[in-house]
């Protein structure tokens, strides 16, 4: 391929397209709503630090290990494998298969949560939020959405539509173009809001909470939270780096181009921090507030900022724009497999998989209210709730220990470092896959499963 001449579709036409892609995957939700929440849960500076440690540790290693693994081979989750491990009958094909299941376990429920940032932010631009005066009244809104049958599966479609609208367009046509138009939107719109919450009075609280570490507020769970929001933050272990990875021109230096996801993902998880703590502690508002922090307790705060309308209505875009760049992700994972081993067409594969998954995103969306006897389906736990053990804690972690032996261990560190094109450090990078991450993430899914504590 010439300079001038265009990628081919299923190739990432520059560096830059994939940083942002793949930056995009891992980073969502997970950093904008469950980062901050779990920070203000254990003590704010002091988990953060564990969690930062982490990220270098076990998150970055198994990143590149992914992202090797997935342009060595060229192929999506299932084919790599078989690439790289011939001659053993299926040997690890069945880890990629996991990751595709995985990818499309997650984006079932994922798309319910995603489907919510709509209804917010709906909420948000008719001025409901302005004029939200209590925790009270703001946990009532967000019990009507999602008791709402109509409007909590319609927004899960919703939502699944954009992505496929996304994904049918191709790598450098669909995910790349995209990418290099919402990464941006997204980042002015956390650089305005960060900005705007460090003006509020009393935001320097907020600041104080993020950055002055109190570790006596630490204990073996707040640590083993951390480890996991470093492993899930990066979306590993679903194939959603493999498939990246399969995309990325074997000109380009994957290590760089793997630091840098990582540190845009953890610099948006801080950004989040610097958006909501000062403006909980301007209002007086605990940090602590769970996984309702910004579905309930945010809400019950735009009432009493200037220009809370304008604040709540940009924060809700914020999240649907993060949602998006994820679920654009997951809904490629399964696409590249059926494409790839299926030979179907990109358009028939893309709306068969989205339909699928929407199907399954059904339940989800109707067990946080609408339907009584999905509310505990099973071990009183919501079917939504359910979901996101087996796909988003179990088979997550699972996939990243079995990427990690592979890596290290069954295609060789050595081969994985020479697809990396010369990694600094690259025999600290091996320690870390063969060692060091097998050890951690097998300590998280022994955590998991012994206390039933999830991610």
């Amino acid at each position: 391929m010439s300079a001038t001449s265009a990628p081919p579709s299923g190739k990432f036409g520059s560096r830059i397209g994939f940083i942002l892609a793949a930056a995009g995957s891992a980073i969502g939700l997970g950093n904008i709503w469950r980062f901050p929440y779990t920070t203000g849960e254990y003590g704010g500076a002091a988990f953060v630090l564990v969690y930062l440690g982490f990220v270098v540790l076990i998150g970055v290693p198994v990143l590149l290990a992914e992202l090797s693994i997935g342009r060595a081979s060229g192929k999506n989750p299932v084919g790599a494998f078989r690439e790289l491990d011939p001659g053993t009958g299926k040997g690890w094909t069945w880890v990629g298969g996991l990751g595709v299941v995985t990818g499309f376990g997650i984006l079932s429920f994922y798309s319910v949560i995603a489907g919510w940032t709509l209804s917010y932010l709906g909420r948000a631009l008719s001025g409901t939020f302005a004029s939200t005066v209590s925790p009270e009244e703001s946990g009532r809104i967000f019990g009507e959405i999602i008791s709402s049958p109509l409007e909590t599966v319609g927004m899960a479609a919703a939502f699944l539509l954009l992505t496929a609208v996304v994904v049918r367009g191709g790598v450098s046509g669909g995910i790349e173009r995209a990418s290099k138009v919402l990464m941006p939107v997204f980042f002015v719109i956390l650089v305005v809001l960060a900005a705007r919450a460090l003006t509020l009075p009393g935001g320097g609280e907020g600041l104080r909470f993020l950055f002055s570490p109190d570790f006596s507020k630490l204990s073996g769970e707040a640590v083993m939270s951390a480890l996991g929001q470093a492993l899930f933050s990066l979306s590993l272990g679903m194939g959603a780096m493999i498939t990246y990875g399969s995309y990325l021109e074997k000109k380009e230096g994957l290590g760089m181009a793997g630091v840098s996801v990582a540190v845009f993902d953890t610099g948006i998880a801080i950004l989040a921090g610097l958006i909501i703590f000062p403006a909980l502690f301007s209002v007086g508002a605990k940090p602590s507030a769970g996984p309702g922090l910004v579905f309930v307790a945010m809400p019950a705060i735009f009432h009493s900022m200037p220009l809370g309308q304008a604040f709540g209505a940009a924060f809700y875009a914020l999240l649907a724009v993060a949602a998006l760049t994820s679920t654009i992700s997951l809904l490629e994972v399964v696409v590249a497999y059926f494409v790839g081993e299926r030979g179907w067409k990109r358009e028939r594969a893309v709306w068969a998989v989205t339909g699928a998954c929407l199907l399954l995103a059904i339940p989800s969306a109707l067990s946080q209210g609408a339907v009584d006897g999905l509310g505990k389906f099973a071990f009183e736990q919501s079917f939504l709730d359910l979901m996101n053990i087996i796909f988003g804690n179990v088979s997550l972690s699972l996939g990243a220990l079995l990427i990690a032996l592979f890596a290290g261990w069954r295609w060789g560190a050595q081969k994985a470092l020479d697809e990396m094109n010369g990694l600094p450090l690259g025999g600290v990078w091996a320690l870390a896959i063969k060692v060091l991450c097998p050890i951690a993430i097998g300590g998280v899914m022994i955590y998991i499963l012994v206390t039933g504590n999830f991610f």
